[in-house]
């Protein structure tokens, strides 16, 4: 009995050519100053109106910020339009000062463009560049659910409470990116995010 390759083709070989695939519409940059505007109105959309506001500027902050090591603002763009937005700030732990983590906040994608995997392709492309710079810890706030899928663990972050209390506890996750374990401590944020507001 011959082999599946040897089975006559349905139809010719020469119509099992590849085809040039389509050139992805979206890049994912970094942001700057000149952004600052359309980051604003796409979390100002992306946010109920009870939080769009702080998210926003929130946002806004974060890109001035000048901490070292450097704050990452990203943004997704398609066809000369900017529809998301991610950023993630530095973070210190009081226990061991040669540890390197950050912190993602906030995410907002245009309503337009949302469930699209957006959101996932800004966290994965923060994350690869975190990674780069031999990060070892990203915390973020938010509904397990959704970042539990990017590898977020509530007991990853429970060594680490935040600077604020919270209202949502299970809320509070982290992922490792190295295998450095630290000591249990407090963590510190950036200015833009010693609101308790926020939190």
């Amino acid at each position: 009995m011959g082999s599946l390759a040897e089975l006559p083709l349905p139809f010719p070989r020469a119509c099992t050519m590849n085809f040039p695939m389509k050139p992805d519409p979206i890049t994912i940059r970094p942001a700057h100053d000149r952004d600052r505007e359309a980051i604003g109105q796409i979390h100002l959309a992306a946010f109920s109106d009870a939080e769009n506001r702080t998210v926003a500027t929130l946002a806004d902050n974060l890109l001035g910020e000048t901490s070292q090591p450097p704050t990452l603002s990203l943004l997704a763009e398609i066809q000369g339009k900017l529809i998301g937005h991610i950023a993630f700030s530095p973070v210190t732990l009081d226990t061991a000062p040669h540890f390197q983590g950050y912190i993602l906040a906030p995410l907002g994608i245009d309503p337009a463009h949302q469930r699209q995997g957006l959101g996932s392709r800004l966290i994965d492309h923060g994350i690869q560049q975190l990674s780069e710079m031999e990060v070892d810890l990203v915390f973020v706030y938010g509904d397990p659910a959704y970042y539990g899928r990017f590898g977020f663990r509530e007991k990853t972050a429970h060594p680490y409470p935040p600077p604020y209390p919270l209202e949502y506890p299970f809320g509070w996750q982290a992922r490792k990116l190295t295998d450095k374990n630290a000591s249990p401590g407090s963590i510190s944020c950036v200015p833009s995010l010693c609101r308790p507001e926020l939190w």
